[in-house]
């Protein structure tokens, strides 16, 4: 897992514009125009289910006051955000914590390659930002029924959750609240595609991640977990 350079998952890379409009490079300096101005304490970074979050209102009950920036692209893969960190996203802030939350959409890759993808990026965070506290969130399970990428999630998640620690100022958290019934399959109450989340899916996530970071920001008190 060390040798990234031949892991296409740890390969910085932008993403080609198929459509033709620009979108994604235009989101990317998007990003670094907003950070210009703003002191952040918590910066998130990741794919659709970050840039989702932003959009509901639980977004501007519990992260919005913690002074949180959202740097979320849907589709979004692990060498995608890698390149991002490379070129200038993070270089005008200074935040408390970085949360990341990528590698769901990293199809054609293993999970061990996810996985070292993922470490590539919180290594990155560590040389850029090392006053930041890197919080890595796990992989939810995807698809109504069960399937091959639930097992590749859950798999990374295994590689992330013994690894992740070992990096400086740096830990995982799984965020999954048990979306998986009894009988193998995902209510679209929680997943409306079975991928993205509902507001309901979003409130149970959410909360936990809310508690750590106010631990991480010195303001948990007594809140239980």
């Amino acid at each position: 897992m060390s040798d990234g350079d031949k892991n296409p998952a740890s390969t910085p890379t932008p993403v080609i514009d198929v459509q033709g409009d620009g979108r994604w490079m235009s989101l990317h300096h998007r990003f670094i125009a907003d950070s210009k101005d703003k002191e952040p304490e918590v910066v998130f970074i990741g794919d659709s289910l970050v840039q989702l979050l932003h959009q509901f209102e639980i977004w501007r009950e519990l992260f919005s006051p913690l002074h949180a920036l959202n740097f979320g692209i849907g589709g979004d893969a692990t060498q995608h955000v890698l390149w991002r960190l490379q070129n200038g996203e993070l270089q005008h802030i200074r935040p408390k914590i970085v949360v990341l939350w990528v590698g769901t959409n990293n199809h054609g890759h293993t999970a061990e390659q996810v996985a070292a993808g993922i470490e590539s990026i919180v290594r990155v965070i560590n040389q850029q930002q090392p006053q930041a506290r890197v919080v890595v969130l796990g992989l939810l399970p995807r698809g109504k029924n069960p399937n091959p990428l639930r097992e590749k999630n859950r798999r990374v998640n295994e590689l992330l959750e013994s690894k992740v620690p070992l990096l400086p100022n740096s830990s995982f958290l799984n965020v999954d609240p048990g979306f998986v019934h009894s009988d193998g399959t995902i209510s679209h109450h929680d997943m409306y595609d079975y991928l993205h989340l509902t507001r309901n899916g979003y409130a149970r996530v959410c909360p936990g991640l809310h508690r750590l970071l106010l631990c991480l920001l010195g303001e948990c008190h007594a809140q239980t977990p």
